[in-house]
């Protein structure tokens, strides 16, 4: 069976993931270079698939893989992240490749420090920082948002985990099962469209909600009274292959 879930937090403070994420930052896209995560990043820009004016948040940025390569098709990216090193770096790609309707700057899964309209939420290889309640948390933070579509790239349990395979860091990392993450989106409202399982451990949850944003609510009942407030990470990458948080 998978490792019990840390439900009392993330086994790293914010401060820790950001300082190791921004010392990784100048050699972390050269290092992420498995198949698992290149196609785990690929369907995460395949199924956010966003209109030429839609607004597109792409939590853990990190050095801004996903919402660089969004931005030729949406009007707007916004990138958060968690650490100033991964932040200037993206800020550097961007500024290298003249893209000037993406907006990278601090904010967490459950703090994004973004109010503003969004279609499309994205996250590749970050959420898996978080302990499975703070992934919950995340994910109710993020329904509030109001986006039509959430597409989560990361390391997640498609059964039981192999610990020699190299795509989490026990010390570090605290992935879930798809079910758990799956009964999170469903509990916020979300309708899961498409589950792609890239390796055992590596998969996309493509989940949209439907309706007006004043009808995307959650289940009612679920969850009430759940605290969303507290630490979280934000990091798009981590020195364990994938972009992280």
């Amino acid at each position: 069976m998978p490792p019990a879930s840390n439900v009392v937090g993330m086994k790293k403070t914010i401060d820790e993931h950001a300082r190791r994420f921004s010392a990784a930052a100048a050699s972390y896209d050269d290092d992420q270079d498995s198949p698992e995560y290149l196609a785990c990043a690929d369907l995460v820009v395949e199924h956010a698939a966003p209109d030429a004016d839609d607004v597109v948040l792409d939590l853990g940025t990190g050095t801004g893989a996903i919402a660089l390569a969004l931005a030729p098709a949406a009007g707007r990216v916004v990138g958060r992240d968690i650490s100033p090193g991964m932040l200037e770096a993206a800020r550097s790609k961007a500024a290298e490749a003249g893209v000037d309707n993406v907006a990278f700057g601090e904010g967490r899964f459950r703090a994004p420090n973004y109010d503003g309209p969004v279609a499309t939420v994205t996250s590749n290889f970050a959420m898996h920082h978080l302990s499975d309640d703070e992934k919950r948390a995340a994910i109710r933070t993020i329904a509030g948002l109001n986006p039509r579509r959430f597409v989560l790239g990361d390391v997640m349990f498609f059964g039981d985990p192999d610990p020699t395979e190299p795509f989490y860091d026990p010390a570090v990392d605290d992935p879930a099962t798809v079910g758990t993450l799956a009964d999170a989106l469903t509990d916020e409202g979300f309708a899961l469209v498409a589950v792609e399982r890239v390796h055992d451990q590596v998969g996309v949850l493509v989940a949209d909600r439907f309706g007006d944003g004043s009808e995307r609510v959650a289940v009612a009942g679920v969850g009430e009274g759940d605290p969303v407030g507290g630490p979280d990470a934000g990091g798009d990458g981590g020195p364990t292959p994938g972009d992280g948080e």
